[in-house]
């Protein structure tokens, strides 16, 4: 994805947290603007990607305990679009009553929502995807979601190193290293690409309609 030098595809004028959804059918944002959620497994640095992407060091809380955050919790940005930051899932040590109850939440949530543009499904680099993570993947495969798949925490690996993890990510899962950006939260690498598709996904047609 080709990002103009010196131009931001993202300009972050305003930010408000709308609130939480706690259980499937319960509260959310009136549907309006367009949506684009994002999941990952816990501690894959979801809140730390999200801080980076609206240029903010503490809007999306970096929490110590992986697994804590239990709600869909929703940002508008801009009179543009709405972010809808998901559970973590994978959290060996969430009970295990907790973790199925979220199950329904995000699959209600992404079967249901009418403005969902799209996903953006974040991995660690340092990681092999997990079992939940290609089950995310295929649940959203399935429905027919676009998904932008994001590769985190880059910087923890040497330039050559991180770029060869990726490209084994990317093989591992069926994706070229074209469908995939590599991301760091704390140099800004891939921010401006991130950005970038999110802008493009949410001109597109609605994937439901298509359907």
């Amino acid at each position: 994805m080709t990002v103009v030098p010196g131009r931001d595809p993202l300009v972050i004028r305003d930010l408000t947290f709308l609130g939480g959804m706690a259980a499937p059918g319960g509260w959310r944002p009136a549907p309006g603007l367009p949506e684009v959620a994002f999941a990952g497994r816990s501690n894959v640095g979801k809140s730390s990607l999200l801080n980076r992407l609206v240029r903010r060091k503490a809007f999306a809380r970096v929490s110590r305990t992986p697994g804590r955050t239990r709600e869909i919790n929703f940002f508008q940005v801009n009179d543009q679009l709405v972010f809808a930051d998901l559970p973590g899932y994978g959290y060996a040590r969430v009970a295990h009553e907790q973790r199925e109850a979220w199950r329904p939440l995000i699959e209600g949530y992404l079967r249901a929502s009418v403005p969902l543009q799209g996903v953006v499904q974040l991995l660690d680099v340092r990681r092999e995807a997990s079992d939940d993570d290609r089950l995310m993947l295929e649940f959203l495969g399935d429905l027919g979601v676009p998904t932008i798949v994001v590769v985190t925490k880059v910087d923890k690996l040497n330039t050559r190193d991180g770029t060869q993890r990726v490209a084994e990510l990317s093989r591992s899962l069926g994706f070229t290293d074209d469908q995939v950006i590599s991301f760091s939260a704390v140099t800004g690498s891939g921010r401006d690409e991130l950005a970038e598709a999110i802008v493009s996904l949410i001109a597109q047609p609605s994937w439901r309609e298509e359907g």
